[in-house]
């Protein structure tokens, strides 16, 4: 492995070159084993780009940009199609808070339906039983086309896309209340595209891996099952990636609006206005983009787009700072930046490592969930946001730091 001054670089006879941003981060093999199989395959576009926040996923790291030319591979984009952070400065300033801020979660909690029960069945709660006429009318926006997509392969139907139309989901997903660097208030939530986006990504995988058995394609891991473009199942997954994405950019709309409502109905903070410093960005899908004068797929497997003056967020953990960044436009990058910080764990092992008592030292000053349901978000379970961030210096500028007070999790 030889080094820059930026990234280290991994070169050999067997894989195209990556470039990767990982100075003063740990940088597991898994990763690196993940990462030269992805670049062996012979449609890679000039080099990987990997994050700093860089850690294993199926097939493909998370942590990944990967440009292709002629083909997208559907697992390297995944199943959270569209998965992205949103975030919105107010007009509340913390002295405006009240010292407790439990009502004020709890009122978000029952606005925003989280979490997943009954297999999300008909029962489940981080679903709507009734859609609201808000999320109703932000569905008729969707549903033509879905019906289209549906009319052309019924596989990717899902049986409640509209009832988890503004919803937060489960695992690292959440929805927090923050204080900049001026201690002014900003609303911040992490989600994606649900049930369906999961749906059309599962589809799609066991497409392109029965491709590769079709034709008799050897692959290191089948879980880089490759869709070759010009084909009609490449052009109909790429229309059905590009409708989730616009089902995860909403999502994320709805679920704002629901926060600030919830907040206001609360009383317990002054009439506040929603300012127009926000940033609504994915962090898990695939464009179609121009690097190195070609016009080629950009995979981000948990990174985003930071072309020069681009807004992004980079969050920490729970307990730990996050940011809103303004982009380089690195070319080296394909104009990309982490999207968080990455776990330095796995959830099994965080889960066997700590306990409620140390969550609840992680978490001091955080208003949250402190149970065991929600061990394996334990800060600890992640890499340091500060090393993560000085190691992609070149990538973004830092515009606003944010410190979560409040944190709700699926």
């Amino acid at each position: 492995m030889k080094s820059s001054d930026n990234y280290q670089v991994i070169a050999d006879d067997k894989c195209c070159v990556v470039k990767a941003w990982v100075n003063g981060v740990p940088f597991d093999d898994h990763s690196k084993a993940q990462i030269r199989n992805v670049a062996a395959l012979p449609f890679i576009h000039k080099h990987i780009a990997i994050m700093p926040d860089a850690h294993a996923g199926i097939g493909a790291t998370v942590g990944s940009v990967i440009p292709t030319s002629g083909a997208i591979i559907p697992a390297a984009v995944g199943v959270d199609l569209g998965c992205g952070m949103m975030a919105i400065r107010t007009s509340i300033r913390a002295d405006q808070l009240p010292n407790n801020l439990k009502e004020i979660r709890s009122a978000i909690e029952a606005a925003v339906p989280h979490g997943r029960t009954d297999s999300g069945g008909t029962n489940d709660r981080g679903a709507w039983g009734e859609v609201p006429n808000a999320v109703g009318q932000a569905w008729a926006t969707l549903e033509p086309k879905f019906r289209e997509l549906v009319e052309k392969n019924g596989k990717v139907s899902h049986r409640r896309p509209a009832n988890q139309l503004g919803t937060l989901g489960t695992g690292n997903h959440f929805i927090e209340i923050c204080l900049d660097q001026e201690d002014r208030v900003w609303f911040m939530l992490h989600s994606g595209s649900r049930g369906v986006g999961n749906t059309i990504g599962s589809f799609f995988i066991e497409q392109a891996k029965k491709d590769m058995k079709r034709y008799f394609i050897n692959m290191p891991d089948m879980n880089l099952a490759y869709l070759v473009e010009g084909t009609d199942c490449f052009k109909d997954y790429v229309e059905a990636v590009a409708w989730a994405q616009e089902y995860a950019l909403l999502n994320r709309q709805v679920m704002m609006n629901a926060v600030a409502n919830a907040v206001a109905k609360t009383k317990r903070v002054p009439n506040f206005e929603l300012t127009d410093e926000a940033i609504n960005c994915h962090h898990n899908y695939i464009a179609q983009e121009n690097h190195f004068h070609q016009n080629v797929w950009v995979t981000r497997k948990g990174a985003i787009r930071a072309r020069k003056n681009d807004l992004g967020i980079i969050p920490g953990s729970m307990g730990a700072r996050s940011y809103i960044v303004r982009g380089k436009g690195n070319v080296d990058s394909f104009c990309s930046a982490s999207h968080g910080a990455g776990r330095a764990m796995s959830r099994t092992e965080a889960k066997n490592r700590y306990n409620t008592k140390d969550f609840e030292e992680a978490t001091q000053g955080v208003e949250c969930r402190k149970d065991a349901e929600v061990i394996d978000e334990i800060p600890m379970a992640y890499k340091s946001i500060e090393a993560v961030m000085k190691a992609q210096e070149d990538l973004v500028e830092v515009v606003h730091t944010l410190k979560q007070i409040l944190c709700v999790k699926g």
